[in-house]
């Protein structure tokens, strides 16, 4: 079934990928930058969610992500924390240090301050992690912070809806 991002309230979402994550026997885990662990938040929220939901890692900061995920600080260096490269990392590295078949990564400007000619504010980096492989993508909120951190923790379980459909 194919569902229209606008028509599902993030928990039904979360619903959503719970039921597909326990027909499957699988567990999630989150790596947030920019969401704070709203994601992780939204997810737990579900009564039961210790059945499909095994972690979440709020990695702030570059070192975080580094210490926590493993991501590698060249990496960083190399192409900034709002990128494709540690959107992805980030998702391998919570796969890697959980006991998690499913991963999400989130890593963005959310503003008001941050943001710059290449990456303004509400530019998120998003990355899926599952048995199919890794996918990544990257959007453009608008609003003020509370928009686009609410956007991207919707875009995160959306799309990881539609992957694991």
């Amino acid at each position: 079934m194919t569902l229209q991002k606008e028509e599902l309230s993030t928990h039904i979402l979360c619903r959503l990928v719970a039921d597909l994550l326990l027909k499957s026997d699988w567990k999630l885990a989150t790596a947030e930058s920019c969401t704070g662990g709203l994601i992780a938040a939204a997810c737990t929220e579900l009564s039961g969610s210790s059945n499909w939901f095994e972690s979440g890692f709020v990695t702030y900061s570059n070192e975080a992500k580094t210490e926590l995920l493993g991501v590698d600080a060249a990496l960083i260096a190399r192409h900034g924390a709002v990128s494709e490269e540690v959107a992805r990392a980030m998702a391998q590295g919570a796969l890697q240090r959980s006991h998690a078949q499913v991963a999400l990564s989130v890593t963005g400007v959310a503003g008001p301050t941050g943001g710059s000619a290449a990456k303004p504010v509400g530019t998120v980096w998003f990355g899926w992690a599952t048995p199919g492989g890794v996918t990544t993508d990257m959007r453009l909120f608008a609003g003020d912070r509370a928009a686009v951190r609410a956007a991207a923790v919707h875009h995160a379980l959306h799309t990881l809806h539609t992957l694991l459909t």
